[in-house]
């Protein structure tokens, strides 16, 4: 965990327990392991809420969704305020690059969801993209859209 990330530094609690750093995950309202992609996870969803004013509220975490009979978790999914999915965010350690195979592990968690946007992020880098499901293409975004 000692490679810098592209986010704010922010405050997190930690405790330690054994070998393992636990966080305190405000989110799912409990602790959690510290690993590589979960600290990724923490920066990114308090970088969407600080910096980008995504509600808190309309964001969960790690929910088990179902896709071909498979029990997956996606990291994060953003709703609007009709409750709606807008956002699935996909989240990886550092040393995993932003790729295709990235992409498409966001997209299989949106087949169910159909939400309008996918972002990816290593902590090093952010990749978002609009949905256009009439045409079935993605459109890479410059920056982040508003949730509303």
């Amino acid at each position: 965990m000692n490679r810098k990330l592209a986010f704010p530094n922010y405050q997190f609690q930690l405790k330690h327990e054994g070998n393992k750093t636990l966080v305190f995950d405000e989110l799912r309202n409990k602790w959690v392991i510290l690993t590589e992609e979960e600290n990724v996870r923490q920066h990114l969803w308090k970088y969407l809420h600080k910096e980008h004013n995504y509600p808190k509220g309309l964001m969960a975490c790690e929910k088990k969704i179902t896709i071909n009979s498979l029990t997956k978790r996606f990291d994060l999914v953003i709703y609007n305020k009709k409750g709606t999915p807008e956002m699935v965010v996909e989240c990886k350690a550092p040393s995993v690059k932003l790729n295709q195979d990235v992409l498409n592990q966001a997209l299989r968690y949106n087949i169910n969801l159909k939400a309008k946007y996918i972002l990816i992020s290593n902590g090093l880098d952010l990749k978002c993209c609009e949905i256009n499901f009439q045409k079935g293409e993605l459109i890479y975004l410059q920056q982040l859209p508003l949730i509303e």
